[in-house]
C-alpha cells in the first residue's frame, strides 16, 4: 500500500462501525466484497486476478475505508481514498480514464478522490451508506481537504435511456457551475436526452452525494465493462449540507 495518513478513529455503533484498513488483509477484504458486488451481483467484467477479487493498479496507492458489522466484524461496505498527493505520485486519478479532468485539477486547495464504493444489499438503502459517509467526513475533517470527488454509477438501460433519464433529473437538481464541468471520454448513446425522456429515480449512493451538497460535473461517461454510466460528483466541503454533516458525524454511533 502507498503512504498512509494517520489512522481514522474508530466509531463503533450497535450494528456497524467504520475504520481504515490497517494491513493487506483488510485491503483483501475490500477487494473480495467489491468482487461479490460488482462481478457476482451486478455482472461487471473485471480484470482477471487469479482469485475472486476486484484488483487494479490503483489499490496500492489508496487507503481503504471499511464498514464492518459490530458483532461479526464482517466487511459490509467499502470505498477507497486517493489523495491528491498520491495521485501526483501515481500520475493520474482513476477518473482520468473516464473524464477530461482539468477543471477539477485546477481547483485551489486539497482534493481527494473516492471510488470503487460498494455496500452489501441488506445495508444499501440506509445504514451502510450513512456509516461510510461518517468515515469519509471524519477523514476530510482530520486532514483538512477542501474537495471530494469521484464517479457515481447509474444503470445504462436499453440504448442508455435509463442513464439519460437520470441525467435529466440531475441537470435540474444538481448540476455544477460551468467552470467545474468535465468532458466524458465516452458519452452516452442518448446524450443529452430529449425533454420527453421521463426522469428516473436516483440510485442510493448518488442520492446521498446530492443530499450532502455534491454537484454533477457535466454529462455521464459510459462504462460498458461494468454495464453502467458514471457521473463525476464534486463536493466543495464549504458547501456540505449542515444537516447531513451532523447526521454522518454525530449519529454514526447510533448504527
Amino acid at each position: 500500500m502507498g503512504a498512509r495518513a494517520s489512522a481514522l478513529p474508530v466509531r463503533r455503533g450497535d450494528r456497524l462501525y467504520v475504520e481504515l484498513a490497517i494491513d493487506e488483509w483488510g485491503v483483501r477484504e475490500a477487494q473480495a466484497l467489491r468482487y461479490r458486488v460488482f462481478a457476482e451481483e451486478l455482472g461487471a467484467r473485471l480484470k482477471p486476478s487469479g482469485a475472486p477479487l476486484d484488483v487494479d493498479e490503483f489499490d496500492p496507492h489508496c487507503q481503504h475505508l471499511l464498514v464492518r458489522e459490530t458483532k461479526t466484524d464482517r466487511v459490509v461496505g467499502c470505498t477507497r481514498i486517493l489523495t491528491d498527493e498520491s495521485a501526483r505520485r501515481l500520475g493520474r486519478y482513476y477518473s482520468d480514464g473516464e473524464f477530461e479532468l482539468s477543471a477539477v485539477r485546477d481547483l485551489p486547495g486539497r482534493k481527494l478522490e473516492v471510488g470503487r464504493t460498494c455496500i452489501v444489499s441488506e445495508y444499501r438503502q440506509g445504514a451502510g451508506i450513512a456509516v461510510l459517509w461518517s468515515g469519509l467526513a471524519g477523514f476530510i475533517q482530520l486532514h483538512r481537504f477542501d474537495y471530494l470527488f469521484g464517479c457515481a454509477s447509474v444503470p445504462l438501460g436499453d440504448q442508455d435511456m435509463q442513464a439519460a433519464a437520470i441525467m435529466n433529473r440531475l441537470r435540474r437538481q444538481a448540476m455544477a457551475s460551468p467552470e467545474t464541468r468535465v468532458t466524458p471520454r465516452f458519452p452516452l448513446l442518448n446524450s443529452p436526452a430529449s425533454e420527453d425522456v421521463v426522469d428516473a429515480p436516483l440510485p442510493a449512493l448518488l442520492k446521498a452525494y446530492v443530499r450532502l451538497g455534491a454537484r454533477v460535473c457535466g454529462e455521464a461517461c459510459r462504462d460498458p465493462e461494468f454495464g453502467v454510466a458514471d457521473v463525476l460528483m464534486l463536493l466543495n466541503v464549504d458547501d456540505l449540507n449542515p444537516a447531513y454533516s451532523r447526521h454522518f458525524l454525530d449519529r454514526a454511533v447510533d448504527y
